[in-house]
């Protein structure tokens, strides 16, 4: 695998969080980095794919899911409190 650098101004008080983070996690701060921006293309990424599966969607389908679903008391464990 290949690997680009890049020069990278942070803010202060972000580097210092993000130092700190990465000594708990026991990692370096150029890996907690990479793996921050990974998880958060990953999230916008998910987003992305709901926004386009909303789009087919129809009320009705999800009103006739639901409507499927029982109604039957949840599990002992399941109940919210």
């Amino acid at each position: 695998m290949s690997k680009a650098n890049y020069s990278l101004r942070l803010q202060p008080s972000l580097k210092i969080a993000a130092e700190r983070f990465a000594l708990a996690e026991g990692t370096s701060l150029n890996q907690f980095i990479n793996v921050a921006v990974a998880e958060k293309l990953s999230a916008l990424e998910t987003e992305g794919f709901f926004k386009e599966r909303a789009k087919a969607a129809k009320r009705e389908d999800f009103i006739g899911f639901l409507d499927g679903a029982g109604d039957e008391p949840p599990i002992d464990g399941d109940a919210l409190a």
